[in-house]
């Protein structure tokens, strides 16, 4: 794929867009547009010498465009959140359970054995455990020394599970945010531009850089030589976070019901709809 500045930084303002909205993956968007591929192997080749000024190059279009694209929508979903916080949590939720049949479609399943029940069950532990995580354990905390060092190991830790749901095809970053108990403090600290906040998650953020780089090697080839496992794992995955977004969304009553129900309705068929053109790529 020829290397276009223009594109790649289009390409990057809508992936960063997407990214801010829980239960639409960067990955499958980046699919969308031809350029996963490319996204891949110029983070892989950022490590070797002969590849390393042409991966910089391209990964640094892409990234000015994620900036502005995640900055302007972090300011959007915050003030959908903030005067509309029950029908843009149902649209979120909507937008998970549209996820789930492109990653089941992914998993390719040819008949049924035993690890067609394990390995989504591997994956629903996992994000229930994550659910269970205290609030504002990966915050940081700087009432002694020891309490700051732990927090900010918790936080390089935390950035290198985010780092897996950036680089694996199907999972949400922002719906790990939410997994997280970080979606609205993240979205608020980018859309208020407050940079006293962003710094709190400093280590977060090199967490997630470095997870990157040893994630992108891992799981390409996990799909290369283990697919159907790594989409099945997926889906537990998804399956085990929705009633962390249900909970997060609250329950309707009155005339929030019918509406509630419409932006669940619209989250599901934009990522239904989005995933199927991926399908015919």
């Amino acid at each position: 794929m020829k290397f276009n500045p223009i594109y790649t930084v289009g390409c990057g303002a809508w992936i960063g867009g997407t990214m801010t909205v829980p239960g639409v993956s960067g990955g499958s968007t980046a699919m969308i547009l031809g350029i996963y591929d490319r996204l891949i192997s110029s983070v892989n080749g950022v490590l070797k010498k002969d590849k390393r000024r042409e991966s910089l190059i391209f990964l640094a279009f892409f990234m000015l465009g994620a900036g502005a694209g995640l900055v302007l929508f972090a300011k959007l979903i915050s003030m959908a959140l903030e005067h509309f916080p029950l029908p843009t949590g149902y649209f979120f939720l909507g937008t998970v359970i549209g996820g789930a049949p492109m990653i089941i479609r992914s998993a390719n399943v040819k008949r049924f054995s035993p690890s067609v029940i394990l390995y989504p069950l591997a994956g629903l532990i996992v994000a229930l455990s994550i659910a269970l995580i205290p609030e504002g354990l990966l915050e940081l905390r700087d009432e002694t020394i020891g309490d700051l060092l732990m927090s900010i190991l918790i936080q390089l830790v935390g950035g290198v599970f985010i780092a897996i749901a950036i680089v694996l095809p199907g999972i949400s970053f922002s719906q790990v945010l939410l997994v997280l108990g970080l979606h609205g403090p993240i979205m608020n600290a980018l859309g208020n531009l407050d940079i006293l906040a962003l710094i709190g998650f400093l280590p977060l953020a090199v967490g997630t850089l470095v997870g990157v780089f040893l994630v992108t090697g891992v799981i390409e080839k996990a799909f290369s030589m283990h697919p159907t496992a790594t989409y099945l794992v997926i889906s537990g995955f998804i399956l085990g976070s929705l009633p962390e977004l249900l909970l997060e969304a609250g329950f309707p009553t009155g005339w929030n019901i019918p509406l509630c129900f419409f932006m669940a309705a619209a989250g599901f068929l934009a990522v239904f709809f989005i995933s199927q053109r991926e399908k015919m790529q």
